[in-house]
């Protein structure tokens, strides 16, 4: 890491030197350390994290195209109110739960969001939507959700528990909890965080059945009914286009089996075409051919015959899969060559149902997403056709973006244009229905539905060069953000920055932070797993590590999650350090973890830690960082009480640091050394210790420092019996500290001489000393050591 906030080889404390306590007195924990970069836990003995999920948060409002759905919703309702059954062995006590079922796009979301709000009065403790499945289509772990719900409850100290998911079962008991969880892909994500409270209500939303979930019968979509399609069609073409021509409006939306996705699709697609009839849209969908991008399964589809209409993903630009791809596993990503189309697997168009588990399943046993259904696909073909050749590249590319949240700066960096241009095409994409809004103005998302569709046209178009392009300039794009995030945090000038980068004050800096925050951390996770961007990588995690610290020290309690944040992306640091062989870096990201588990208590892993980054930097020959370690490895065992061991540390790291003639960093080692010595009783050579340390701050031209540490050997002199050399020492440190005019510090050395007199029975001598210091003293100011 080059980054100055992130150096490694900084020393571990701030201060010159440390004071020297009472005889007996126990030493508290190691002095904290200036905040370093990220810092790496080993997998197996990772500490527990205290993050947000990403997609943890208020109900959301009812999305603004959701019509009909008055049957499901009445069934709900009163399922709502249906006696539950207790299946043996079961608590009697448990939130109902409510399922609602169904394929891509058919408004499961929408339909759960708009009962949650239909019935969140009654639920007046919190109201709650959870994501739980993640930017890259795989289940989200109960642990994560539990950690989010605890955080969104106010319970932030609970987040911290060793097993949250229990922790929120035992916060939520009794309270009367509405949780929407979207996007359940197996019963053992929801079964531990159904709240054991009969007042709570949990709706959730999924693929198929959740049989591991006793008591739960699911609400199934399909299509729209007739009116409610035609209702949906009308809010896109206008209602005089629907009047003045319903049989083939009724026509259009059979076409569309009442897909919700695909009638918005066509909708706007029409908006735009006020010349194009109703009947000859329908005619164009029924001659698109609903096969996907790239097969779902091993399969060899028929080549069409002669004179059948050309796909219209020809007339897109879209090239269909070869004729190889029958010999590649599942949702591998074919060859772009032409060929003819190739059908899904089973007998209706979609691959076959797997059976629900109820444990986390592995990711070779988790089940492929439902297939689209035709009539997405076919709308989606016609409407991807239609656009602009930028506006569809930017499309294909958007789903390369962390979490799949888009802005303008995100879309503009994929695309490889101006910011402008990118807020232009991603307000139109989100008017066609290709995008959704994401909660803040400016802000989009992939539809869950049509993101398979994307992913699948990416590998099929775009050449894996010019993918690894786009993540590179995006990633790039949030580096410069995030710096430009921590100037104005900072109040520091923009410097090189374009105008465009720049936030227009730090409260903005830290809103886009704070909301951007878990994107960030899923952007730094991708960069690392995706192993071809490992520079960029390092980078995304150093300027993420500075911006939040930053934002820390603007509002120190408005941060909470920091240190686990940090401690994460300095895992993630070590992962790249470890796979590119960089020893240097891996030795910082190890002293930046077990820093981290210092700050957080963990002193014993903090001191396994230590050794191994101390391994690591005498592997890299970097023997700054080894002199820095030595010295952490003391401060560790210090606080483990273990003092003979933290003096030899301490000394390992002095002779280090006197062979690299760094005469600040042996001064503060004497300094530690002498207290340490103190400690345990040994006063000669503590003074000895003090006494090198003034010497060392009297070479450096530091009166202050010399002047502290004079005082300090007076301290160790009066312990040792010896209250005259004592005098003779405040004295001396009395004389530097008025060289430098510091009334803080000087009240300091007269308090150290007033209990030296005291000790030689000078009780009117250690009155007027006492007497002097509080002149010297402000209201409320105390001595500066």
């Amino acid at each position: 890491m080059t980054d100055q906030a992130l150096d490694p080889r900084r020393s571990p404390s701030g201060n010159t030197e440390e004071g020297t306590p009472a005889p007996g007195a126990v030493p508290g924990p190691a002095p904290s350390r200036p905040e370093d970069g990220p810092r790496v836990p080993r997998r197996p003995e990772r500490a527990p994290a205290v993050t947000t999920p990403a997609l943890v948060r208020p109900l959301p409002e009812v999305p603004a195209h959701f019509v009909g759905r008055e049957r499901e919703l009445a069934e709900l309702r009163a399922d709502i109110a249906r006696p539950g059954l207790a299946p043996r062995g079961a608590p009697a006590q448990r939130a109902r739960v409510l399922l609602v079922a169904g394929r891509p796009g058919t408004g499961r979301t929408s339909l759960a969001v708009r009962l949650a709000r239909e019935v969140a009065d009654h639920y007046p403790d919190g109201r709650f939507f959870a994501v739980l499945t993640d930017g890259a289509g795989g289940p989200v772990p109960p642990e994560d959700t539990a950690r989010g719900l605890l955080h969104a409850l106010g319970a932030r100290a609970e987040a911290a528990s060793p097993d949250p998911v229990a922790t929120w079962r035992a916060v939520a008991t009794g309270r009367r909890l509405l949780l929407v969880l979207d996007g359940v892909q197996h019963a053992g994500q929801l079964a531990g965080l159904l709240p054991e409270s009969a007042a709570g209500l949990v709706v959730a939303t999924s693929h198929g059945p959740l049989s591991g979930i006793p008591d739960v019968r699911p609400c199934t979509l399909g299509g729209l009914d007739t009116p409610a399609a035609l209702a949906l069609l009308a809010r896109g073409v206008g209602d005089i286009r629907v009047t003045n021509d319903p049989r083939a409006a009724e026509a259009l939306v059979q076409e569309l089996a009442g897909h919700p996705t695909a009638l918005r699709m066509v909708g706007a697609w029409l908006a735009t075409r006020p010349r194009t009839s109703l009947s000859e849209t329908a005619a164009l969908l029924r001659a698109t051919p609903d096969t996907p991008f790239t097969p779902a399964a091993p399969f060899t589809a028929p080549v069409p015959a002669p004179g059948s209409p050309e796909p219209a993903g020809k007339a897109a630009g879209t090239k269909a899969p070869g004729p190889t791809d029958a010999s590649r596993p599942p949702g591998a990503p074919g060859p772009a060559g032409p060929s003819g189309p190739s059908g899904p697997s089973g007998p209706s168009g979609a691959p076959d149902s797997p059976g629900e588990q109820t444990s986390e399943p592995t990711a070779e046993q988790r089940p492929r997403p439902p297939a689209a259904p035709g009539e997405l696909l076919r709308a989606f073909r016609v409407v991807h056709a239609s656009l602009a050749p930028m506006a569809a590249r930017m499309l294909r590319t958007l789903v390369l973006a962390p979490e799949g949240s888009i802005d303008d700066h995100t879309a503009s960096a994929l695309a490889g244009c101006a910011v402008e241009e990118a807020a232009r095409t991603l307000a139109d994409l989100a008017f066609r229905g290709m995008l959704a809004p994401a909660g803040e103005p400016g802000l989009y998302r992939v539809p869950p539905c049509l993101e398979p569709l994307l992913r699948d046209l990416l590998a099929t178009m775009e050449r894996p060069q010019d993918v690894r392009l786009a993540r590179a300039r995006m990633l790039e794009r949030t580096v410069r953000r995030l710096e430009s995030c921590r100037l104005a945090l900072a109040r520091e000038p923009g410097g090189d920055l374009p105008a465009v980068l720049r936030f227009a004050s730090p409260a903005a800096a830290a809103q886009w932070l704070r909301a951007r925050r878990p994107v960030l951390l899923a952007a730094a996770r991708a960069a690392v797993a995706d192993g071809e961007l490992d520079t960029l990588a390092r980078r995304l995690a150093a300027a993420l590590v500075l911006a939040l610290l930053a934002a820390r020290a603007a509002e120190p309690a408005g941060w909470p999650t920091v240190g686990a944040d940090r401690y994460e992306l300095h895992t993630l640091v070590l992962t790249v350090a470890e796979r590119r062989r960089l020893p240097r870096e891996k030795a910082a990201a190890l002293i930046n973890l077990a820093d981290l588990d210092a700050e957080a208590g963990r002193t014993e892993r903090a001191a396994t830690g230590y050794r191994a980054a101390l391994d690591a930097a005498r592997a890299a020959g970097d023997t700054e960082a080894e002199g820095r370690v030595l010295e952490a490895l003391g401060s560790s065992y210090l606080a483990l009480r273990d003092l003979s061991r933290a003096c030899d540390w301490f000394g390992r790291a002095l002779a280090l640091r006197m062979a690299r003639g760094e005469l600040l960093d042996q001064a503060r080692l004497h300094a530690r050394i002498g207290a340490t010595l103190t400690y345990l009783g040994r006063y000669d050579p503590a003074l000895r210790e003090w006494r090198a340390a003034a010497r060392a701050h009297r070479r450096l031209g530091d009166p202050a420092a010399q002047a502290r540490a004079l005082t300090e050997a007076a301290r160790v002199q009066e312990y040792a019996g010896r209250p005259e050399d004592a005098l003779r020492s405040c004295r001396d440190a009395l004389y530097w500290v008025r060289r430098v005019g510091e009334p803080r510090q000087e009240a300091a050395v007269l308090l150290r001489l007033a209990d030296v007199l005291q000790h030689l029975d000078d009780a009117e001598g250690a009155r007027l000393q006492r007497e002097a210091a509080r002149a010297l003293l402000g209201p409320g100011e105390a001595p500066a050591f």
